[in-house]
């Protein structure tokens, strides 16, 4: 059986409790941080691969019927997953 020492048992948790404030005071800032760039308009997210001229004449050439999903993903230098958001999106 192992003797563990009472002092170092509570070092290492005050140790412990003060990582886990750092960790909280670091999320906290975060999220301020990020809650300010959003209220300037700095933090939009990730942008669209195509632009809205190249989604509109994605929509238009899908709707002459001559074109594969396929063909439009090679066009466009985007994936397929990509041509199928796009259309969907701009449906409604």
């Amino acid at each position: 059986m192992t003797h563990q020492d009472p002092m170092g048992k509570m070092f290492f948790n005050v140790l412990a409790t003060f990582a886990e404030f750092e960790g909280d005071l670091i999320r906290l800032r975060t999220r301020e941080g990020m809650a300010i760039a959003r209220a300037n308009g700095k933090l939009k997210g990730k942008q669209p691969k195509l632009s809205n001229k190249q989604q509109k004449e994605l929509c238009r050439m899908r709707n002459t019927g001559q074109y594969s999903i396929s063909d439009f993903a090679e066009l466009f230098s985007v994936s397929r997953p990509t041509v199928y958001r796009t259309l969907s999106r701009n449906e409604s």
